[in-house]
C-alpha cells in the first residue's frame, strides 16, 4: 500500500537534555483540536492503533513523522511551530520538510535495517518469558518472532494485508532505557526481513514516543 508520508526536521539552537515524549506533549498541547497529535480522542480516551504522528530526537534534531493523515495535519501546522517550550525553550533554526509517496509492503527482497533509536519490544507479558530462557539462541529466536509480531501489528494497524509468512534475521544488542519512569530493557542493532519499511518509521512500544526508529542500510 502506498501512503503519503511527510517528515519534519527542526534543528534547533542548543543541545536537548529531554526525550521525545516531552516533544509530543508540547504539540499535542498546543495543537489539541487533532487528536492524532497526541493519540487521544476529545473524551480523553487513547488511539489504540498504530500512531500516524510520532516524534523522535535523532541527532539533537527533533523529528515528526506523518503518516497519512497524520502527514496532512503535519503540513497544516508545520508553520506555526518556531520554538519548543519542553525543559526551556528552545528556538528552531531550521525547518525542513520532507514529503513522499511511500510504499509499504513485504517485497520480494531482504531488505536490511537498522534501528537508530531503541527498540522496546518486550512488554510485560512476554518479557519474563524472556528472561527464563537459558541460552542467548532461545532468546533470539523469541526476539525474532516479537519483532516480527510488531511489523504484522504495524501492517494491521495501517490496514495492509500480509499474505506471506515473514521471517528476521536480527543482530542486536540489549539496551536499559527508560520509558514512562520504568527502566526496561530495549535493543539496539540490524536486521533483515522481506519487507519494505520506510525511513523513520518506528516498531514496537512507545512509537510516538520515539522509540523504535527504523532507518534502511543500503548494502554494497
Amino acid at each position: 500500500m502506498r501512503y503519503n508520508v511527510v517528515n519534519i526536521v527542526f534543528d534547533v539552537n542548543e543541545d536537548m537534555s529531554v526525550d521525545a515524549s516531552k516533544v509530543r506533549g508540547f504539540v499535542g498541547n498546543k495543537f489539541s483540536e487533532y487528536g492524532l497529535l497526541h493519540n487521544h480522542y476529545n473524551n480523553d480516551k487513547f488511539l489504540f492503533t498504530y500512531p500516524l504522528v510520532q516524534y523522535k530526537i535523532i541527532d539533537n534534531n527533533i523529528h515528526i513523522l506523518g503518516i497519512g493523515k497524520g502527514a496532512n495535519i503535519l503540513k497544516k501546522i508545520s508553520s506555526e511551530i518556531d520554538y519548543f517550550d519542553l525543559d526551556k525553550r528552545y528556538y528552531v533554526k531550521e525547518k525542513i520538510i520532507f514529503e513522499r509517496k511511500a510504499d509499504i509492503k513485504p517485497s520480494s527482497e531482504e531488505m536490511h535495517y537498522k534501528f537508530v533509536t531503541p527498540w522496546l519490544g518486550l512488554n510485560t507479558k512476554n518479557y519474563p518469558k524472556y528472561m527464563a530462557l537459558k541460552t542467548w539462541k532461545e532468546k533470539k529466536e523469541l526476539i525474532n518472532k516479537i519483532l516480527v509480531g510488531n511489523l504484522l501489528s504495524m501492517s494491521k494497524g495501517l490496514g495492509i494485508i500480509v499474505n506471506k509468512k515473514l521471517y528476521a534475521k536480527t543482530h542486536f544488542e540489549p539496551k536499559l532505557v527508560q520509558y514512562k519512569s520504568v527502566y526496561m530493557t530495549a535493543f539496539m542493532g540490524e536486521f533483515k526481513i522481506h519487507y519494505d519499511i520506510p525511513d523513520y518509521f518506528g516498531l514496537g512500544k512507545g512509537v510516538s514516543q520515539g522509540f523504535g526508529c527504523v532507518k534502511k542500510i543500503i548494502d554494497d
